[in-house]
């Protein structure tokens, strides 16, 4: 299985995941994350998930555990393109993330990696 492309756009990583991923996989992307963070000393990670239709347990308290790691390595961590029923799920399963930050689009996680807070709404009309 082919990994999880993870691309430097200056100081960010942004994390494309393609398909669903094992178990295993998921600990190999933890792992990379990390990893990568250090050697391209990265201060944001954004994780776009929007080609999944399902996000179990463990993907999602992985992806809590990668924004932990990373903020413990000086980087801040936002996932975007979470599908309406991935939330109801993740709710349903009274899964907290806390400290989970989400946006969603890859405009909007990059406003909150760089402006460090939520990124600006404007009204839609």
């Amino acid at each position: 299985m082919p990994g999880v492309p993870i691309v430097k756009l200056h100081d960010v990583l942004l994390v494309t995941i393609q398909d669903e991923l094992l178990d295993y996989s998921v600990d190999e992307l933890q792992q990379q994350i990390t990893e990568q963070v250090v050697e391209q000393q990265a201060r944001g990670v954004l994780i776009d998930i929007s080609v999944l239709d399902v996000v179990d347990s463990f993907l999602a308290r992985t992806l809590h555990d990668i924004a932990a790691a990373t903020s413990l390595l000086a980087a801040k961590t936002v996932v975007v393109g979470m599908r309406p029923a991935v939330a109801i799920t993740l709710v349903e399963l009274g899964l907290v993330l806390a400290g989970l930050q989400t946006a969603l689009s890859v405009e909007e996680a990059l406003d909150i990696l760089h402006e460090g807070g939520r990124p600006r709404r404007t009204a839609r009309r």
